[in-house]
């Protein structure tokens, strides 16, 4: 039924049914409004949970965002920090090294591999006179390596870029020659080290103009070649006035020597012995001077021999003995421990050495004792001189062993002496690989500690006197060709004593014409002559139908190696005589022996020899050649100057050498014919070098030809 869709009067007259029906639908329409807004709200509710959970996700999101960013920002500005921080060290560190390189002393030049220029620092420009700006992008060799280093220089170059061979890259400094602007070369220091950069591998070369090094290194070996022979000439001149002062002082003594023999009254004899006594303090100053003359110029000579060390001390201690006697000192010795009588050692240079400690230690104690103590453990050799004397200060204590310290230089000082003694004493050590150390007290007396190394030696024999060989011959006739008249005067008085008949002549050629007309039994030949030499001289006598054509020649020389005695012999002669001569030798000469050479002993002077010498001329006859000798090895210093000539060195040496072999100054013999044979071998340095030793040796030869002439008279 339609209530509502009708015309308007029956609408006004349903309008009380519409009432009722809408009264009666309110309750639903209600509960549907209700349901409706409940359903709604439902919806609403879930829509709003969903746009707060969008929301609260968008929030999320955007916080995360924010957060983010924000340590996106963070790390970017710290980013931006670093870069700049490492920008602002960089740009230090570029200023940094610029400085370095613009205020160094060094040149420091930068090259490509290609050797082109890159860097020129400021010490570079001045070094070689380029401006920087100049040499940029030149090569190297072109602006600092001199004209003649050029190839080396780019074939170095090419060595390294074909090879990677780099022989001066990284070795350090090398001193090298350089070329600066002007063309004037230099030495510099070149060091050259290598980098790699964004442009590829880099040279980094550092010089240093070393020119006023180089100078100053000049300046110092000239004055060190000027130190070296300043103290040559000091050792020259200590040697030659060493010479000068001992030749007049030997001749005193000589002569004092020689008036011992004739008649002297008391007082005359206590004068001799007063003017003994002084000679013979003032020759051992002398010879103090010539020891230290020796030692610092590399002249002192040693020799290892077989010794009795505990004879050597008893010598000693017996010949100090009076001394110690006259000072009321006891002076004694022993050994600690086993007693190691035979050793090795240089007999002469420790008896020096001793005698200079006990001799000190015995004039420096009175009323004392003085006690030398022995002693062998592990190959060495050790001596304590202990005294009870007057002691060393404390200052001189470390002094004690420097030239000419003594204690007390004063006037009124009680013991003499020049200061020189311990100094040598030093040296001798010092020379035998040994120490030497000393502990003092002043008033309670001092201790020297000696230690030498060396090795024990097998006890010897005591040599007899060998019986003289007795094989005189029938008279023969002998011819004597040599140019030295003393040797000559020697032979032939052996000769005559033995009953012979002589013929002398002076140089070769002389005796090849006596050998041409007369018949001789044997002929003595000197092989060193003038005119014409033995070897030439025997070769003419065989080879020509002279009367001695086959008469034995027999070589006299001072000087026959192996290889020149087999020479002798292939030039004609039938056997070698060794010069010094000794009557033995001779007479087993003539007899048709022919004796081995005489060995040459290391003394001075072959004693046994030079009484056979003494024998053979008489006393006469002997100090004649003795006086003879004498002048001439005094005439050595006067020919031999470092400007003498080499002719007249050889000549003069040979002459000497023959008249100390006659005397059995075996030594000095062979020392002068080495010198001849540096002469003849125009080797000037070596003769030079000689020198020091043989004015040395001349002056000891002379002492101890004197001494062995005055302790062993006929």
């Amino acid at each position: 039924m339609t209530l509502i869709d009708v015309d308007d009067a029956t609408l006004i007259q349903n309008l009380p049914r519409l009432a009722a029906m809408a009264q009666d639908a309110r309750p639903e329409v209600r509960s549907l409004s209700n349901a409706g807004l409940n359903l709604f709200a439902q919806r609403a509710d879930r829509q709003r949970k969903k746009v707060a959970r969008t929301m609260s996700e968008l929030a999320a999101a955007l916080v995360a965002l924010i957060i983010a960013l924000g340590l996106g920002v963070i790390y970017l500005v710290r980013l931006n920090s670093q870069i700049s921080q490492r920008e602002k060290q960089q740009v230090q560190s570029t200023n940094r090294i610029n400085t370095i390189m613009n205020t160094s002393l060094d040149g420091v030049i930068v090259s490509d591999a290609d050797g082109r220029i890159t860097g020129f620092n400021a010490a570079a420009e001045q070094i070689f006179g380029h401006k920087a700006d100049d040499v940029m992008g030149l090569e190297i060799g072109r602006v600092i390596v001199p004209d003649h280093m050029i190839d080396a220089h780019n074939a170095g170059m090419q060595r390294m870029r074909k090879k990677g061979e780099k022989r001066v890259v990284g070795k350090g400094r090398v001193r090298l020659e350089a070329k600066r602007a002007d063309g004037s070369l230099f030495p510099v220091e070149l060091a050259i080290q290598s980098a790699t950069a964004d442009g590829g591998e880099i040279f980094i070369a550092f010089l240093r103009d070393v020119s006023q090094s180089v100078a100053d290194e000049q300046e110092l070996i000239q004055a060190r070649d000027k130190a070296i022979a300043g103290e040559q000439s000091r050792s020259d001149f200590l040697a030659t006035m060493s010479h000068e002062i001992r030749t007049p002082l030997n001749g005193l003594l000589g002569n004092m020597s020689l008036m011992r023999d004739t008649p002297l009254t008391a007082k005359q004899d206590k004068f001799m012995r007063n003017m003994e006594t002084s000679g013979r303090l003032l020759m051992s100053h002398v010879s103090d001077v010539l020891d230290i003359a020796r030692y610092d110029s590399g002249k002192l000579s040693l020799r290892s021999e077989p010794l009795n060390i505990s004879a050597l001390i008893q010598a000693i201690v017996d010949n100090q003995s009076g001394m110690a006697s006259a000072q009321e000192t006891t002076l004694d010795w022993g050994w600690d421990g086993p007693a190691q009588h035979w050793i090795n050692g240089d007999s002469e240079r420790l008896q020096h050495i001793l005698m200079n400690l006990i001799g000190n230690a015995v004039k420096f104690t009175k009323h004392g004792r003085v006690s030398v103590t022995a002693s062998w453990q592990d190959d060495m050799l050790r001596f304590v001189i202990e005294d009870t004397g007057i002691g060393i200060p404390p200052d001189l204590v470390d002094h004690v062993f420097d030239d000419f310290v003594t204690g007390d230089t004063s006037y009124a000082r009680d013991a003499g002496g020049t200061g020189l003694g311990l100094g040598i004493v030093h040296r001798f050590v010092d020379a035998l690989d040994g120490t030497i150390t000393v502990d003092s007290a002043v008033g309670e007396g001092s201790t020297f500690l000696l230690e030498l190394p060396t090795t024990l030696a097998q006890p010897q024999e005591e040599d007899a006197a060998a019986p003289p060989v007795e094989l005189v011959t029938a008279p023969q006739n002998i011819l004597i060709v040599e140019d030295n008249e003393m040797n000559r005067f020697v032979v032939r008085n052996m000769l005559i004593a033995d009953g012979h008949h002589v013929t002398e002549a002076f140089d070769g050629k002389q005796g090849v014409e006596l050998a041409y007309g007369q018949k001789f039994d044997l002929i003595l030949m000197d092989i060193s002559m003038p005119v014409m030499d033995g070897r030439t001289a025997t070769v003419n006598i065989r080879k020509g139908d002279g009367a001695s054509a086959k008469t034995r020649i027999i070589a006299l020389t001072a000087n026959a190696l192996a290889n020149e005695q087999a020479d002798f012999l292939a030039n004609g002669m039938d056997a070698v005589l060794i010069k010094p001569l000794t009557k033995s030798a001779l007479r087993a000469a003539l007899v048709g022996d022919s004796p081995a050479p005489t060995s040459v002993q290391s003394d001075l002077i072959d004693l046994p020899h030079l009484a056979e010498t003494r024998a053979a001329v008489g006393t006469d006859g002997f100090a004649a050649l003795h006086a003879k000798f004498d002048a001439e090895v005094e005439e050595i210093a006067q020919w031999f100057t470092p400007d003498a000539g080499l002719d007249t060195v050889a000549a003069k040496a040979h002459k000497t050498a023959g008249s100390a072999a006659l005397f059995g100054a075996l030594r000095l013999n062979q020392t002068l014919l080495a010198l001849e044979n540096h002469a003849k071998a125009r080797d000037e340095a070596a003769v030079q070098k000689m020198r020091t030793e043989v004015l040395c040796l001349c002056q000891d030869t002379r002492d101890a030809l004197t001494q062995a002439v005055v302790k062993n008279p006929m």
